[in-house]
């Protein structure tokens, strides 16, 4: 996979391209950890138009996301979702957890 960062208006938008699983968590940390260090960022949003396969772990890193942006009174938002990273979205109902565009 790879993961990029790029700040914008306080905005910090994660694109992500290629399978988000497991192997994938040291690079999701180190583009989260960079989005969430910048004061002015007031929202995190993941880009996973380029992903074409995403796990449990993947859920499990996103959710990951969302508690430390929480924790540091930031918004998280998903982008982009379609095919079958939009049907294992939608199956774990992050639609309730998360604004999803």
């Amino acid at each position: 996979m790879e993961a990029n960062v790029a700040t914008t208006n306080g905005c910090a938008v994660i694109r992500l391209k290629g399978r988000f699983d497991f192997n994938a968590h040291r690079e999701f940390r180190d583009v989260v950890d960079e989005a969430l260090k910048d004061g002015s960022v007031q929202e995190v949003q993941v880009d996973l138009g380029a992903v074409d396969y995403l796990d449990s772990s993947a859920l499990g890193m996103l959710l990951m996301l969302r508690d430390k942006a929480r924790g540091a009174g930031k918004n998280v938002s998903l982008a982009n979702c379609r095919g079958a990273v939009k049907q294992v979205i939608e199956i774990a109902n992050f639609g309730k957890l998360f604004q999803i565009s």
